[in-house]
């Protein structure tokens, strides 16, 4: 099994989870004199289930990539941490510049005015090309993704 296969039943295990969650919280309470329309201890049961098996993935997903190598010096983990911290980082730069988009509410000269203290069009240039580190990073991750084989447990 691809790599690449295992993180999409990860995905579906965390969905089948999410949802287990809503059934839950919709049952765990009726009024008095009402049944659920559904066993909650079967949705439970069904919810241990589905994490185990979850936990199960993310352990063979961890350990493919932290096993794997994505070019010579650094392995798939490496690579998934510094697309990560591209990501984060843009993203805070990001929220800088929404910050920095001064809208100026003023009804009188009296009002305080705001003024940037930084250079916006250079900001939005660093994210700029964060964001095309980021794509092209995450474009070599899926591509190893598909040609990386799952390790077994």
């Amino acid at each position: 099994m691809k790599l690449a296969e295992a993180l999409v039943l990860r995905a579906d295990c965390q969905r089948k989870a999410a949802q287990l969650k809503q059934r839950l919280e919709r049952v765990i309470k009726v009024q008095e004199g009402e049944q659920p329309a559904e066993r909650p201890s079967v949705l439970l049961e069904e919810l241990r289930k589905t994490l185990e098996e979850l936990t199960v993935w993310v352990k063979r997903i961890n350990r493919t990539n932290s096993h794997s190598p994505f070019d010579s010096t650094r392995s798939l983990s490496d690579a998934l941490a510094e697309r990560d911290q591209l990501m984060q980082q843009r993203n805070m730069l990001n929220d800088l510049l929404e910050t920095a988009a001064i809208k100026q509410d003023r009804y009188s000269r009296s009002e305080v005015k705001f003024y940037r203290t930084i250079e916006v069009n250079v900001l939005q240039e660093e994210v700029d090309d964060l964001s095309r580190k980021y794509r092209e990073l995450d474009f070599k991750i899926q591509e190893k993704n598909w040609s990386t084989e799952l390790l077994e447990e």
